[in-house]
């Protein structure tokens, strides 16, 4: 685990796997609640592409993982995510890359990749139609109003009729500074993005059941020649999809 302290003075957790290669590092950006570790290294995501001979970074994004947590929702949203990821390719001095987002980290993957011409290959997964039609996560499966208030609230009777409950579960489980997370629903990005400036070949690759990602066609007709890819999955086990790799992999050797 190492690090580097993003413009704004927050610490930014990464890792790295694998040794520089004649290809680009993977970069993967995880998604809400989670880290790079519960997100890509625990379903054996990292595992993979390391034995397909590629170099992976991933960092935790802020307000996640081992990063730094403040509580100010000023300094939050996928956007300054997206910042924080070329700072770090900055710090990095890494000139070309491979990123793969899922859920929050396929938000900022996607505006990172408008505007940073070092991506080679662009993968969204966890992300479908809301991204292109509401800017950011679809909140209309999942508002933030709830997410934010099942966070934040002491009571277990609350927590239990909530439809957000999964989102504390999950929070609870891995010590999650829950108040920071609530600072990061607070800043959800929710304007639009300009996915026709996106450059990288880029495969929208998306659980069949997953509800944060429904019509990954719509997502893949915003962005200039993306294809997309469905497997078997809803938005917690799409990672855990025995197709899940061999299409990354599939299309990141193409």
């Amino acid at each position: 685990m190492e690090r580097f302290r993003a413009s704004d003075g927050v610490t930014i957790v990464y890792r790295r796997w694998g040794t520089p290669g004649d290809r680009p590092p993977v970069v993967l950006h995880h998604g809400f609640v989670v880290d790079a570790v519960a997100n890509f290294e625990s379903p054996g995501v990292v595992a993979a592409l390391v034995a397909a001979g590629r170099e992976v970074i991933a960092p935790d994004a802020r307000g996640h993982g081992g990063s730094g947590k403040p509580h100010d929702p000023a300094l939050y949203g996928e956007a300054r995510m997206a910042r924080d990821l070329s700072q770090l390719l900055d710090h990095l001095r890494v000139t070309e890359l491979d990123l793969v987002g899922y859920s929050m980290g396929g938000v900022v993957s996607a505006i990172f990749a408008t505007h940073d011409r070092r991506v080679r290959r662009l993968v969204l997964s966890g992300v479908g139609a809301g991204l292109a039609e509401l800017g950011g996560l679809d909140t209309r499966a999942m508002p933030p109003a709830e997410i934010a208030a099942v966070l934040l609230t002491e009571s277990a009777t609350a927590v239990e009729a909530s439809p957000a409950k999964g989102f504390r579960t999950l929070a609870d489980a891995l010590g999650a500074d829950r108040v920071a997370l609530a600072a990061q629903v607070y800043a959800v990005h929710a304007a639009a993005i300009p996915l026709d400036r996106i450059t990288a070949p880029t495969l929208v690759l998306v659980g069949a059941d997953d509800e944060l990602a429904v019509r990954p066609q719509d997502l893949a007709a915003a962005i200039p020649g993306a294809r997309w890819h469905t497997v078997s999955g809803d938005h917690t086990t799409t990672l855990h999809s025995p197709a899940y790799m061999p299409a990354l992999l599939d299309f990141l050797d193409g």
